[in-house]
This record gives structure tokens, sequence and C-alpha cells, in this order.
């Protein structure tokens, strides 16, 4: 097996969304920084200290230079919505209210970047 020893850099940034302030307001995402070899898996963890209203969970990725995207949708008791992703490459769960995780699987150079999670309460449309 030929392995690669080519790091890449994931930092994660965590919000209560959709307001997007400062330091997440209750929501703690881990590891913070994460250095992973290429061709690897990692994982990334989000937790809240909000009430059971807070159950969906958005995970967005941000390369160098672009935009922000999202890259899944998860609610408690529901399938990860990846939209027209890939999923192959990805893996979500989301088993209670207060937190959930995301995988990167067979890392690639463009995985890197910085990472977001997210929580929202939910409301019922009128």
């Amino acid at each position: 097996m030929n392995t690669s020893w080519d790091f890449l850099h994931f930092s994660f940034f965590h919000t209560d969304f959709p307001t997007g302030h400062g330091e997440g307001s209750g929501v703690t995402q881990n590891p913070a920084i994460l250095w992973a070899p290429i061709g690897n898996s990692s994982q990334m963890n989000c937790s809240h200290n909000k009430d059971a209203s807070y159950f969906q969970m958005y995970w967005y990725h941000q390369r160098p230079g672009e935009n922000m995207q999202l890259i899944v949708f998860t609610a408690v008791g529901g399938t990860p919505d990846f939209g027209n992703l890939d999923q192959s490459n990805y893996e979500a769960e989301k088993h209670n209210f207060e937190s959930g995780s995301f995988s990167v699987k067979n890392l690639k150079p463009e995985d890197s970047g910085v990472y977001f999670c997210a929580v929202s309460q939910h409301s019922d449309a009128e």
C-alpha cells in the first residue's frame, strides 16, 4: 500500500443558525483544528446546549478564497440531505437533538478548508 504523507488542514467554526454571530452561542464543535493524511477519513462533532427545538443541524464547507457551501442538512429521526452532492464521500449522523457528527471519507486535497456546524430551531411555516 502506498501511503501519502501529505496532510490536509481543517479548521472549524460553529454558529447558532441563522444569526451567525461570534462564538456560536452555546454551539461547540470539535476538534477545533484537525490535520489528517490524504486518503484517510476524518470525523467532526458538533453539540449545543439549547433546548430540544434546536434539532436541525447543517454542515458547511468553505475552501480558501471561495464562498461557503452547504454539504448536508440533518435532523433527528430523518435521513441526511446532501442535496446534489455525491454523498459517497460523506457521512452525517444526528441521533439526538443536542449533537451530531460529520465525516469526510477518503480525503482529497480539495477537502481542505474550514467546516462550519450550525444548528437551527424548527419553526412552522404560516
